[in-house]
């Protein structure tokens, strides 16, 4: 099953128009979400919408939106006046300028989507556009309206499509003054710099996200798998603490000879990693992390959940297959 678009509609750059589609680039939906449930019955918690003073169930027809303007009053909005108010460009990414992409704060960046022709038609256009924003090294500036609100773009050549990244405005961004006035302005020795410098290189490396692994996530699903097997949970052992460093220059010291002992067994173990990483047969599409948890038998609940699974479902547990992700829309 192909991902579903996002956004389709038009890419502009002054007269040279092409159809494209909008595929959001990231994806949460491999890491393990949870339900609210009841811990007597093992049922899923159901949310209603009520009335917060009468506490009565108030139906969809009979919700609009308001904003607040005092304490239990508000300025209700209906449906048709947002209408009435709705950008014209819905459907256009009108290119606006061309900046260089040093020039955007990443404090703006918001998230990154993938940009390609729609249909078999409007590839020559959205070549031209592509090309003529790769040729000068600029990222071109634009607008797209989603889910009704309107977000800035800033568009750049990525392989054979382009890659948008949605911007934010500058009242979205904090002043980084209130944060940073309180820091002291204190002097460091040479000595000091070149310790901490000797540091840096020995942890110093290419940059390689697929050997990142979200340990978290990992420990989440070995959780999940052993209850579900009905194994023990050992208590985890409190983390050991350097303590308070109390004087910079030993601190220092000792951090670079500890990362001289750890380097040869890190390189080692990296490489490990790397290698199984390019053993690895590419995968066409996103995956999940539904398939990589034990099946349950029976109804679920509490019974269910401390139930020993069958061997062969405990193997499976330890090399588990994740299933396809699926898209979701912009918000």
């Amino acid at each position: 099953m192909a991902p579903r678009a996002n956004w389709k509609g038009f890419l502009r750059l002054s007269l040279v128009t092409c159809p494209v589609a909008l595929y959001p680039a990231t994806s949460d939906t491999e890491k393990v979400s949870f339900n609210q449930i009841n811990r007597k019955t093992g049922h899923r918690i159901k949310y209603l919408k009520v009335d917060a003073e009468t506490g009565d169930e108030v139906t969809s027809e009979d919700i609009v939106k308001g904003y607040k303007v005092d304490t239990d009053t508000y300025i209700e909005v209906t449906k048709d006046e947002l209408d009435e108010i709705a950008l014209d460009s819905t459907h256009t990414i009108e290119i606006d300028e061309f900046v260089p992409k040093a020039d955007i704060d990443n404090r703006y960046l918001i998230r990154p989507y993938y940009l390609v022709p729609d249909g078999k038609v409007g590839h020559d256009a959205f070549a031209v556009i592509r090309e003529t924003i790769r040729s000068m090294d600029k990222v071109a500036i634009g607008r797209v309206v989603l889910t009704n609100r309107e977000h800035i773009i800033a568009l750049e050549p990525l392989e054979s499509g382009l890659m948008g990244t949605l911007l934010r405005y500058p009242y979205e961004v904090r002043s980084e003054k209130e944060y940073f006035d309180d820091i002291q302005d204190v002097k460091l020795t040479k000595d000091m710099l070149d310790l901490a410098k000797h540091i840096v290189e020995k942890k110093s490396g290419a940059f390689e996200p697929e050997l990142f692994e979200d340990h978290y996530e990992a420990a989440l699903i070995d959780l999940i798998n052993k209850k579900r097997a009905g194994a023990p949970i050992a208590a985890k052992a409190a983390p050991k603490t350097g303590g308070n460093v109390i004087n910079l220059m030993d601190a220092l010291k000792k951090s670079l000879a500890s990362e001289k002992d750890a380097a040869p067994a890190a390189k080692v173990a990296k490489e490990t990693v790397r290698e199984a990483v390019k053993g690895k047969k590419p995968k066409k599409r996103a995956e999940g992390q539904r398939e990589m948890l034990l099946p349950i038998s029976g109804k679920g609940g509490k019974e269910a959940a401390a139930k020993p699974a069958p061997k062969e479902a405990a193997k499976k547990a330890d090399k588990p297959v994740r299933a396809p992700a699926r898209a979701k829309k912009a918000g």
